[in-house]
Formats: C-alpha cells, sequence, structure tokens
C-alpha cells in the first residue's frame, strides 16, 4: 500500500492532518476579483489548497442542442445545454497563472482538474503539484495516462465508478510508473442527499485498493466530512464560496467561507481526540481513579467482628481495598475497631 502521497511539501495518509481542499469551481461567477477573493478567503479558512477547474466548453463538449448534449430534467441546471452550462462555469484561462502567482504569495496550494489531455500541458506550463481527476472523467484512459504521465500526485473522484472503472484506472496510472494515487468517495448528485453518501465506502476502499481514501463532497453542512474524517478519510474536498447567497452555478451546493472555517476548526478537534491505542493511565486518570469504588466500612466494627454485607459497602471513592475482595472478605475478623466511613485495607483483616 502506498503509505503517504506528498503533495509539494504536505504528507497526506495515515497519521498526518486531513490535507482539506477548497474547490472553486464555478464560484468565481466569471469575475477575476472574486476568484482571488476566494484564495484569500480559503487560506483565512483553513484549507490547505484551493482547486480550480481546466476546461472550455469546446475542450469538454460540444456545442450541439441534440437531445444528448442537454442537462437532465432534474439536475441543478435544468433548461441548459452542456456546452451553454460549460460556458458559465469555467475558469478562464488566463486567470490560472495569476491565480497560481496569489496562491503561492498567500501560502496556501493551488491545483486543478484538467479535463483533456491539452489542458495538462497548460497546468504543467504552471507547476502544480497534482492533478485531481473528476468523477465524470476517471474513465478518459487518454487524460488518465497524460496526468500520471507527469509523475505528479493523482487524486481520483469515484463519483460514477463501478469496481472496474476503479481498477482500470488505478492500472492506467501504475502503467505510467504513477503510484502517487488517492481514490476520493464522491456522491455524484449536486447536492449530494445523506442517504447516498455510503461513507463506509472510504474504509473499504482503502484496504481494497491498497490507497489512501477520502471524501469529495457535494452534501450540505459539514456533518458527512466530519464522518468521514472520523472514518479514516485523509483527504476532504468541498465547493468553497465566500457566501452562497451570492448565487452562481455552484452555490447551492457550496459552503461558505465563515461555515468553512468551522468545519476546518472540527476537523482538528476530530484529529486531536483520535490520540494513540494505549489503556495507560495519564497522570489526570490516576488522580481521577481514586474517586471510583472501593470497600468501606458502612457501619462501626469492633476488633473480632466479623464482615457483613450490613458493615462494608462498595463505595465512592477508591482509597480503599478493591472490590474483588468483597466476597473474599465476608464472614473474616476484623483485626481492629474500625469507624463508620474508613477505607478498608488488607491490614485490617484477620487472615487463617
Amino acid at each position: 500500500m502506498q503509505k503517504t502521497v506528498k503533495i509539494a511539501d504536505r504528507n497526506i495518509g495515515a497519521g498526518f492532518p486531513c490535507f482539506i481542499i477548497a474547490e472553486m469551481s464555478g464560484n468565481h461567477n466569471m469575475d477575476y476579483d472574486r476568484a482571488r477573493e476566494i484564495i484569500r478567503a480559503a487560506k483565512w479558512a483553513g484549507a490547505d489548497a484551493v482547486k480550480l477547474q481546466t476546461y472550455t466548453a469546446d475542450t469538454i463538449t460540444l456545442d450541439s442542442r441534440k437531445p444528448y448534449f442537454w442537462t437532465g430534467s432534474d439536475s441543478l441546471w435544468s433548461g441548459m445545454t452542456l456546452h451553454d452550462l460549460y460556458e458559465k462555469a469555467y475558469t478562464p484561462w488566463e486567470w490560472q497563472p495569476k491565480l497560481k502567482k496569489l496562491a503561492d504569495e498567500e501560502g496556501i496550494l493551488l491545483f486543478s482538474s484538467p479535463f483533456d489531455v491539452s489542458s495538462v500541458d497548460f497546468l504543467e506550463q504552471m507547476d502544480v503539484p497534482a492533478y485531481k481527476i473528476a468523477s465524470y472523467e476517471i474513465n478518459d484512459i487518454p487524460l488518465l495516462k497524460k496526468a500520471a504521465g507527469t509523475g505528479k500526485p493523482i487524486l481520483l473522484s469515484t463519483g460514477i465508478a463501478d469496481m472496474a472503472d476503479i481498477e482500470l484506472a488505478l492500472k492506467t496510472c501504475q502503467e505510467e510508473g504513477n503510484d502517487q494515487v488517492i481514490l476520493l468517495k464522491c456522491t455524484s448528485e449536486y447536492p449530494a442527499s445523506y442517504g447516498q453518501m455510503n461513507l463506509k465506502m472510504i474504509p473499504h476502499m482503502r484496504e481494497t485498493f491498497q490507497c489512501i481514501t477520502g471524501l469529495s463532497d457535494h452534501s450540505l453542512g459539514d456533518e458527512i466530512a466530519l464522518a468521514a474524517v472520523a472514518l479514516g478519510a485523509n483527504v476532504v474536498e468541498k465547493h468553497f464560496t465566500l457566501d452562497p447567497n451570492d448565487g452562481g452555478v455552484d452555490a447551492a451546493f457550496s459552503m461558505g467561507k465563515q461555515e468553512w472555517k468551522a468545519m476546518v476548526e472540527r476537523i482538528r478537534h476530530i484529529e486531536q481526540a483520535f490520540g494513540r491505542v494505549s489503556y495507560a493511565l495519564t497522570r489526570r486518570q490516576q488522580e481521577e481513579k481514586q474517586r471510583s469504588r472501593s470497600l468501606f466500612s458502612c457501619a462501626d466494627i469492633k476488633a473480632g467482628d466479623r464482615f457483613t454485607k450490613d458493615n462494608i459497602r462498595s463505595v465512592r471513592p477508591g482509597m480503599g481495598l478493591h472490590t474483588k475482595y468483597f466476597d473474599v472478605i465476608l464472614g473474616k475478623r476484623a483485626r481492629r475497631d474500625i469507624a463508620y466511613g474508613e477505607p478498608l485495607q488488607m491490614g485490617d483483616i484477620e487472615w487463617p
């Protein structure tokens, strides 16, 4: 199993902090200054990286009004052709090197999802540190070969992939000499419903494919991301915007900067709580153990009296004999006078 994948200076894998990606997508609303503000806001909110999408309407689909090229009637973008949608959502290529430079200055990583081989060539000139392959491109073998052939880490989203699709995608990357692959569990609904998330896939994919795994999340709120981290997700990707009320093609399933900051803080708290496997008690726990149960006298006991259920009890605190001795000492005699409310000790008992 690939234990660690390194994106720029960040180690990703078990034992390292979750790598949290802010997906800009079309949330710039075709406003360059807004795109710059999103990068700064993502840094402020605690994201490790900002991800762009690199395509044009013509590199991702055909400008056709035939039935095949319309979005579904139940889609968030119903009534649009694919070409119309992507014309509205794409990130102008002339922005992207400038956004990469800004991200470098702000101290946040920036990479992208290429959608065809020309996108990879373009992004290589920008020297992005990794590539994300979107769910609907996981079966684009020429694209996978091109991206994997760069030798850079590949994040594969699995939203519409079955077992055979994932196996073929991994095999394609490996044949290009690239085993730096991270699989992202994804539900390709916008927004994604909680009942379709199937987060148990995250540890299952890790074991099945011997890969680092994470989550590409289109659900509302942060509950799913938090649960994924608790299940061992090493990467979380979520659509990021300044404020969902600003509108835009992806606003309905994107998280605003205030929510995002709170999510990152909760993820970091969960990571702190993971701790380690140890049954040894900390100093504080040892102190608290003194407040546990032990054997005390619950009546005045004279020397020579027998211990009975009426004169000894298991109570808090833990200053007396362990409760495991309760049945052992019943019927035995006291070696000294013991007042009500005293902890019992071994020396208080006459042993045969």
